[in-house]
C-alpha cells in the first residue's frame, strides 16, 4: 500500500476525495452518476485504468445502499421485473470487459455520448414521449448497451437511466431499480476486473478510500431527493443525463 500511496500527491488525494463527494451527492439525488463522475473527474489527474479501478468499490457500496434500502423483497421484485435487461446487460458486460486493452475507448464514449445526448434532447422537447415497458426488443437492446458500456468503461448509468426514464418509472421505484441493476453490474464489474488485473493490490486502496466521500455525498443528495416531486425529479434527471452525454462526447473527441 505504501508504494501505491506515493503515486498520488497530497493535492491529488484531496481532489480525488472531492470528486467522490460530488459523485455521491449526485447519486443520492437521482440514483446515478458515481461511475461516470468518478472516471471523468479522476481521469483528469490519473491514468484511465487507475480511475477505473478507483470507481469499482464506491459503485458497489453506493448501489447496494440504494438496492437494499427497501428490503430483500423489493430487490427480488425488481430483478424479476427487469430480468431481460439484467441478463442481456450481464452477457455484454462480461464480454466487453475483455476488450478494454484492445479497442479504443474514445470511439465507444463518442457513440454513447451522441446517443444519450440525442435521447435527452428528445425527451426534453417532447415530454409526453414514452416507451412501453413490455417492448422486449427495446429492453434487451437497452440492457446490452448498458452492459457493453459498463464493462468497457465502467459507465453504465446513462443507457440505464435513459431506459428507465423512457418507460416513466416512478422516482422511488427508479432509485431502487437503479440500485438493483447497478449492484448486479457492480459485482460483475468487480469480478471481471479482478480477472483483467485492473483491480489489484496496488489499486485497491484508492477504491477503498473513495467509498467514504461517496457515502457521505449520498446522504447529502438524499436530503434533496426527499423534498422534490416526480416532475422535478424527471427534469433534473434529464438535465444531468444531458450533461453526462455531452461530457462523454467531450471525452470521446479528446481520445
Amino acid at each position: 500500500m505504501e508504494s501505491f500511496l506515493v503515486i498520488l500527491s497530497g493535492p491529488e488525494w484531496l481532489a480525488a476525495l472531492c470528486v467522490g463527494l460530488v459523485a455521491g451527492t449526485v447519486k443520492g439525488m437521482v440514483g446515478f452518476g458515481v461511475p461516470l463522475m468518478l472516471i471523468s473527474g479522476l481521469s483528469l489527474f490519473m491514468a484511465p485504468d487507475l480511475a477505473l479501478a478507483g470507481l469499482i468499490l464506491p459503485a458497489l457500496a453506493s448501489n447496494g445502499m440504494l438496492a437494499f434500502g427497501d428490503g430483500l423483497a423489493a430487490v427480488w421484485a425488481a430483478i424479476k421485473r427487469f430480468r431481460l435487461f439484467l441478463i442481456s446487460g450481464l452477457v455484454m458486460l462480461l464480454t466487453a470487459a475483455q476488450l478494454v486493452a484492445v479497442l479504443p475507448v474514445g470511439a465507444l464514449l463518442l457513440l454513447l455520448g451522441f446517443m444519450v445526448t440525442g435521447f435527452c434532447i428528445l425527451l426534453l422537447v417532447a415530454p409526453r414521449l414514452a416507451l412501453r415497458e413490455d417492448n422486449r426488443l427495446a429492453t434487451i437492446c437497452a440492457g446490452a448497451l448498458a452492459g457493453f458500456s459498463g464493462g468497457f468503461s465502467g459507465i453504465w448509468g446513462p443507457p440505464t437511466v435513459s431506459y428507465l426514464t423512457a418507460i416513466r418509472t416512478d422516482k422511488r421505484d427508479q432509485m431502487r431499480l437503479q440500485g438493483v441493476i447497478y449492484s448486479l453490474g457492480s459485482v460483475s464489474l468487480l469480478l471481471a476486473h479482478l480477472e483483467t488485473g485492473v483491480l489489484r493490490a496496488e489499486t485497491l486502496p484508492l477504491s477503498m478510500m473513495l467509498v467514504i466521500p461517496v457515502v457521505v455525498g449520498m446522504w447529502l443528495g438524499g436530503l434533496w431527493h426527499a423534498r422534490v416531486d416526480q416532475a422535478g425529479f424527471r427534469r433534473v434527471t434529464l438535465l444531468l443525463l444531458l450533461l453526462a452525454g455531452l461530457n462523454l462526447i467531450r471525452r470521446g473527441l479528446m481520445g
